[in-house]
């Protein structure tokens, strides 16, 4: 945590545009608020914050003070997370994941409603009701901006409620491009034309999983902790139609066996290269921005990258090449 202004600063003044937190084992709120005490332009995402481990009201507190405080440069980013993890680490109830997702940001803009365009907020829905709202506890707002919310999201259904109802849609990392060719993106069409908007109204952020390095003991190491990566995420019921869409199905049950067990090494041992090129993007630093130009300049609006064995000087090459 006591890094976070050095590192925000860093990336800034390396040309990045924006810098991502993900809610692990850290609340993204309150580094992202000292990220922003400390930079000047760069944008502020949460990739992702757990929608259901709070409720809208909550959520939209939290986003509008960072956002204000940042003069409007918060992305928020919001996830469910899965039934385990919300039920049991976080004791809250989970319902159906996308009807209540939709539910979820519904609530949000007509809390924003109120709060922006002083709308009266009456939001009655089948898992949230927001029917309460006195002056003294509305946030001020004048001179502010709405906050901007992203939905992470991989299945059809899920990503068509992004489309509907977001401002834009985080693509998980555990992603092919064969998937968002022949999946998310007819999907994303479909939300946006059942709201009424076009893909000009709307961003699509796809960040994949990066094996690179200056020095070849360097990109072994790293393609090595992505395909640990990709095996654990591989073991989660939701992405199942990635693998599947490749013909790896059932790989998903033999990850799953081998996480039970807690045999992580034998999980990477599945990975094999194939799987790990089709679904990371590997190789040495000007070939990796060749391939992620090549597979993805067609397709997203916003990407992003790093890596633990990159010096400032190449994360800036890399970034200028990729700008293009």
């Amino acid at each position: 945590m006591g890094k976070i202004a050095l590192q925000a600063r860093k990336l800034e003044d390396s040309g990045y545009d924006g810098i991502r937190l993900a809610e692990t084992n850290h609340d993204p709120f309150m580094p992202l608020a000292i990220a922003a005490e400390h930079t000047r332009h760069i944008e502020l995402v949460t990739s992702v914050a757990v929608a259901f481990s709070r409720n809208p009201m909550s959520m939209c507190m939290l986003a509008h003070d960072l956002n204000a405080f940042a003069g409007g440069r918060l992305i928020l980013g919001l996830g469910s997370q899965v039934k385990p993890h919300i039920e049991r680490r976080f004791s809250m109830p989970w319902h159906k994941a996308a009807a209540q997702m939709r539910e979820f940001i519904q609530a949000m803009q007509a809390i924003f409603d109120c709060w922006y365009d002083g709308k009266r907020l009456e939001f009655v829905g089948e898992y949230y009701q927001h029917t309460l709202m006195p002056a003294t506890f509305t946030p001020a707002t004048e001179g502010c901006t709405r906050p901007r919310i992203a939905l992470s999201a991989t299945g059809p259904l899920m990503t068509r409620i992004a489309a509907e109802w977001a401002d834009g849609m985080i693509m998980h990392p555990f992603s092919t491009e064969k998937y968002m060719r022949e999946v998310t993106l007819p999907a994303v069409q479909q939300g946006l034309a059942n709201s009424g908007r076009t893909l000009a109204d709307f961003s699509l952020d796809y960040a994949p999983m990066i094996a690179t390095a200056g020095s070849e003991e360097g990109l072994a190491r790293a393609r090595d902790a992505v395909r640990e990566r990709i095996a654990f995420y591989g073991c989660t019921v939701a992405y199942r139609p990635v693998l599947e869409i490749h013909g790896w199905g059932e790989l998903q049950d033999e990850l799953i066996k081998l996480n039970r067990a807690h045999d992580k090494q034998a999980m990477a041992g599945l990975i094999s290269d194939e799987i790990l090129e089709t679904i990371a993007i590997t190789g040495e630093p000007a070939a990796v921005v060749e391939k992620m130009r090549s597979r993805l300049s067609d397709l997203i609006q916003r990407t992003g990258f790093g890596g633990p064995d990159l010096d400032p000087a190449t994360l800036a090459d890399m970034l200028q090449r990729l700008r293009g």
